[in-house]
């Protein structure tokens, strides 16, 4: 389904800046005509109608693959539903004005059957058919993609899988566990803190909840794992695994294929997919926080080790680029850190148009400049049209 957007039929001309690019660095100006980056060039000049950017940084605009914002603002409370298309628009508004241009909308397939507000209803189908719709309409600022989080222990997802088909444009499916005991709640202590605090569980409720759902799990997790990894063979989309924990796990994932891990939680585990060619995406947050809330690895640490490759804004997508700037300072290298929220996303999930500034890429573009750590966004351009 084609991206309707209106563009520009003038260039748009951003001088005097500081451009990232795949070779680095240069002060020159970046020039957009149409929905395209037709022209680089170096030098302080300001041509006559050009912005003067005043030394900004200008680098391509932010790719994110993995985003509950979506989902925050369609359930701003536990027992809240806003409208779809209102929470949409304004999710889609708020990532344009953090610098992201391109994001993959997470939807969880797989509904559960729980007590005590644990539950997961269905919602998925609905919820993807607005997102295409608005799309198609051309009612969205940025790129909207699909990535449908696949419940491995639920009731329901091998049906809600079934729902979608090729014409949806899946771009990744992700193979979830949330099992307590294991991977991101291995800790069940921490997951008790996290449950309670979430759904007000007593302590007869929450030990209930833990049973039910590890027998699900043992009930499930074998036939669901395979069925969504044929649904992603059947959509044409990127497979990824989530919060590998083990080795085993990761050994795992590079059987059926998977090419992307989405928060592994140990450092054994990230080495794992280094050894099989898996490339490692960590949370925005982990970087900003200096920790992961779960207590699973750091992400300084596999940034230091060399085993970090994207990074994703998870559940604040402000943090996406601002967690950028803390790995350029730790590399000390801003455009290798800026590529784990370009270039690098937008190659794991088989975007070959867009994440790094040259000629022919999309008019993808964030303009911003520093105070302190803290990047302040000046403008930001979606396919050649300025959005933020």
């Amino acid at each position: 389904m084609p991206e309707d957007v209106t563009v520009t039929a003038n260039p748009v001309v951003l001088a005097n800046a500081e451009v990232i690019t795949p070779g680095g660095a240069f002060r020159g100006r970046v020039v957009l005509l149409g929905d395209k980056i037709a022209e680089l060039a170096e030098g302080g000049d300001v041509p006559a109608g050009a912005i003067d950017c005043g030394g900004d940084v200008v680098a391509p605009g932010l790719v994110e693959l993995h985003t509950d914002n979506l989902e925050r603002h369609i359930r701003p409370r536990p027992a809240v539903n806003w409208p779809h298309n209102a929470a949409i628009a304004a999710h889609d508004a708020e990532l344009a004005s953090c610098g992201i241009t391109t994001v993959f909308d997470a939807i969880r397939v797989g509904s559960i059957e729980g007590k005590g507000g644990t539950g997961w209803s269905r919602y998925a189908r609905e919820l993807a058919d607005e997102v295409l719709a608005m799309r198609a309409k051309g009612a969205l600022k940025i790129s909207h993609h699909l990535h449908l989080r696949a419940e491995i222990c639920s009731h329901s997802l091998i049906d809600e899988l079934a729902q979608f088909g090729p014409e949806d444009r899946v771009g990744i499916v992700s193979l979830m566990d949330h099992t307590p005991g294991q991977r991101q709640f291995t800790d069940i202590g921490q997951y008790e803190i996290y449950m309670k605090g979430k759904h007000g569980l007593s302590d007869d409720s929450f030990e209930e909840h833990v049973r039910t759902r590890q027998a699900l799990g043992e009930q499930v997790r074998d036939t669901h794992e395979v069925a969504a990894v044929a649904a992603a063979g059947r959509f044409g989309a990127v497979l990824a695994s989530h919060d590998d924990t083990l080795v085993d796990h990761v050994d795992r994932s590079a059987g059926y294929g998977i090419a992307l891990a989405e928060f592994p939680t140990t450092l054994a585990a990230a080495q794992a997919c280094r050894a099989h060619g898996i490339a490692v995406m960590m949370g925005a947050p982990n970087l900003v926080r200096g920790g992961s809330h779960s207590g699973n690895v750091a992400a300084a640490d596999l940034a230091e080790a060399g085993l970090l490759d994207i990074l994703s804004s998870d559940y604040v997508p402000s943090a996406l680029l601002f967690a950028a700037i803390r790995l350029g300072t730790l590399w000390e290298d801003l455009p290798r850190a800026l590529a784990t929220v370009s270039s690098a996303p937008a190659k794991a999930a088989g975007l070959t148009d867009r994440g790094e500034i040259s000629v022919g890429q999309r008019g993808d573009l964030v303009r911003f400049r520093l105070e302190g750590e803290v990047p302040v966004l000046q403008g930001v351009w979606s396919s050649g049209r300025r959005v933020a």
